[in-house]
């Protein structure tokens, strides 16, 4: 689902589920990648999540779901969210 990462004053966001268990926001800041988990209206620093900064913004989806493969349940997936 390419496209649908919010741009603003350069900033990349990108929103995702993570197998309907836990949702990060990506965010760009600068040359890095910096992740957050989204919770009851929260926005908490994912310090320990690191993401190779040379992936495109189409690419994190994949990259999660080789990291956090292990809460899957059968047929799901990491989905780009709004």
């Amino acid at each position: 689902m390419a496209g649908r990462s919010t741009r603003s004053l350069d900033v990349i966001r990108v929103k995702f589920d993570i197998f309907g268990r836990l949702k990060l926001e990506v965010v760009r800041d600068q040359d890095q990648w910096v992740a957050y988990r989204l919770d009851l209206g929260k926005r908490v620093k994912v310090p320990e999540l690191a993401i190779p900064s040379m992936l495109e913004p189409s690419e994190i989806a994949e990259y999660l779901d080789d990291l956090y493969h292990e809460m899957a349940k059968p047929g799901q997936v990491v989905r780009e969210i709004s």
